[in-house]
């Protein structure tokens, strides 16, 4: 405090801050850089454990035995969407009913704002098949929730007839203290979001569904099931939900606790456990798996049924069963063992999971990063913008001088009027688009958005002059300091609710921020800018995701992936509620413009 406190210190401290201003941004990004690739060092992570008391211990004892009748409803299940063409609406009703649970049905529809392609749909009418196991030792004021959705073709009809088989057996239980429902979503995420509106009654997407007729209590976590073969090799959790959320930790620490006991090879990101994290081959396969979380978790899209849960703070996962090529095999009797087990526990609970970690990064199963260890890789490069500030602060009060207020809020006023128009002009347009060019709707959004994105970059660089004449040397100050501070707080935010978005975003404006002026080379300086801008960070992106999935792909076919991912992303805002378009379209690339108006400043 003295050294604030005293002016002359003060002053020295800020005259050493500018004079050493640009080394020391330099070594805060290369800190930053690499203390985030040291998180997944497993000396510099923390193990996994139970917090929550209730569930400390895995000593119950499983004993589901009918993992081979539930094969045979599987196959039973899928016989009669086959016959059907769709959702077995009347063969599921009768099932579950003849298990003693409550049946009830919900039917729902959903006109997409434009065509999905990837899975061919547009106008989606479809019926989701619930039945609640009433609890007997308590008054019903609590649920939990298994899952299983009815998928195209020959997928997860294992998972149907595994649900069928726990339902069976839990129904001759007596220990339940909560309402166990068993739910058949129909259209994936789709219908999984009609049925949550309805539970919680919120309608916040427009879609048009029938009232529950049936409910359960206050749902406390939920499993969702993906299950496509008899035959599994290992067991993958799924954590990532919508906008970055995750579950409690405590609910992978018991997946986690199961897999062990009952000697299941478990997996996360699809990849197993190593124990040689002291070996260069080790360590980057911890880092592949951490970076394909923080890849899936910036995506800020539900990556299975369970990520619609987390918005109403349920804790919720997938489980998915993966055959590949192991020798070892584990049967669906396993499989649902390890369910019994984990609801068995969830079945103890006594208030919702909240002692563990929500905010967490996991380079294994084993091991997780914190909140408190990744955000300092984060911090380092937030502070080289307050540096930039404060450095250009000092220019601007000495000798003080007051620029135009107009060249300034120009641009400013320009670039988020064309971020509006990246959001707006794509689904409003994409009639017109597909009348005039021969093109289809989907691909009309798509093309709208990066001929919005690549007209923004003629606007706003001149701009500053139409009201206000030439623009003046202290005016790209002023208007840095703003974008500067702007991206400060934007940046901060954002990674406060999705660290891994907000952190990518860092990696590649940050540098953007800290060193554009209007006096470096023009061609050179563009080429870095655009190379480095939120359109040009997606592309890249999805190049090192199949990287890091082992599935490359060549320019083109990255290409036709890269414009999938646009429309997917526009699709999943409309449909689910996803801010990473918004956020996007609205303020991280107005301010991104603004440091290409800055770099063309006259």
């Amino acid at each position: 405090m003295g050294l604030l406190s005293d002016p002359n210190r003060r002053r020295a401290l800020i005259s050493l801050l500018t004079r050493l201003n640009a080394p020391i941004c330099a070594l805060c990004y290369f800190a930053g850089v690499c203390w985030f690739m040291g998180l997944a060092f497993e000396p510099f992570t923390l193990r996994t454990y139970m917090s929550e008391n209730a569930m400390g211990s895995t000593m119950v004892e499983e004993r589901f035995p009918s993992g081979e009748r539930a094969l045979a409803t599987g196959k039973e299940f899928a016989a009669h969407k086959k016959k059907v063409g769709g959702m077995p609406v009347d063969w599921l009703v009768k099932t579950m009913q003849a298990r003693g649970l409550e049946v009830f049905t919900q039917s729902f529809s959903r006109t997409l704002p434009f065509p999905d392609e990837n899975k061919e749909r547009y106008m989606v009418k479809g019926t989701n098949v619930y039945g609640i196991l009433r609890a007997p030792r308590a008054p019903r004021t609590e649920a939990l929730v298994l899952s299983a959705s009815c998928s195209p073709g020959d997928n997860n009809n294992q998972a149907v007839g595994l649900l069928l088989g726990l339902a069976h057996y839990f129904r001759s239980q007596v220990f339940w203290a909560k309402d166990i429902i068993f739910l058949v979503n129909e259209h994936d995420l789709i219908g999984m979001q009609a049925w949550l509106e309805s539970y919680h009654h919120t309608n916040t997407t427009g879609m048009d569904w029938s009232p529950l007729q049936g409910r359960g209590g206050s749902i406390q976590a939920a499993l969702s099931l993906e299950l496509s073969s008899d035959v599994i090799t290992s067991l993958d959790i799924i954590l990532e939900g919508l906008n970055g959320q995750l579950p409690n930790l405590d609910l992978a620490n018991l997946f986690y606790a199961f897999c062990q006991k009952i000697g299941v090879l478990c997996t996360i990101q699809g990849r197993l456990q190593r124990n040689d994290w002291d070996s260069v081959s080790g360590y980057s396969h911890a880092v592949q798996t951490m970076m394909l979380m923080v890849m899936k978790q910036a995506s800020g899209r539900p990556w299975g049924d369970h990520g619609l849960f987390l918005r109403y703070h349920i804790e919720a996962a997938t489980i998915k069963g993966i055959n590949s090529f192991r020798q070892y095999k584990t049967d669906v009797t396993t499989v649902g063992r390890l369910l019994e087990g984990m609801f068995r526990k969830l079945n103890n609970l006594l208030e919702r999971l909240h002692q563990s970690y929500f905010f967490y990064l996991m380079p294994s199963l084993s091991h997780f990063v914190s909140i408190g260890y990744y955000m300092p890789a984060f911090g380092l490069l937030a502070v080289i913008l307050l540096l930039r500030a404060l450095d250009l602060w000092v220019q601007l009060v000495s000798p003080p001088s007051s620029p135009g207020v107009l060249s300034v809020l120009t641009p400013l006023v320009i670039s988020h009027l064309t971020g509006a128009a990246l959001y707006i002009l794509p689904t409003r347009f994409q009639e017109i688009a597909v009348e005039h060019f021969p093109v289809s709707e989907t691909e009309a959004v798509v093309l709208t958005v990066i001929a919005v994105y690549t007209a923004g970059l003629a606007l706003p660089h001149n701009t500053h002059r139409l009201l206000s004449g030439e623009g003046t040397e202290q005016g790209w100050r002023v208007l840095k300091l703003v974008a500067v501070l702007y991206l400060a707080v934007l940046l901060g935010c954002t990674a406060l609710i999705n660290f891994s978005l907000g952190f990518i975003l860092a990696l590649t404006l940050v540098p953007v921020a800290a060193f554009v002026t209007p006096h470096m080379p023009k061609t050179l300086s563009a080429v870095v800018l655009v190379i480095l801008s939120p359109a040009f960070t997606l592309l890249f992106s999805v190049f090192f995701f199949q990287e890091l999935e082992e599935m490359p792909v060549s320019f083109q076919d990255g290409w036709q992936l890269y414009l999938s991912v646009i429309s997917q992303g526009i699709l999943d805002h409309y449909l689910y509620g996803s801010l990473v378009y918004p956020l996007i379209a609205l303020m991280v690339y107005p301010c991104w413009l603004l440091f290409w108006n800055i770099l063309f400043w006259k």
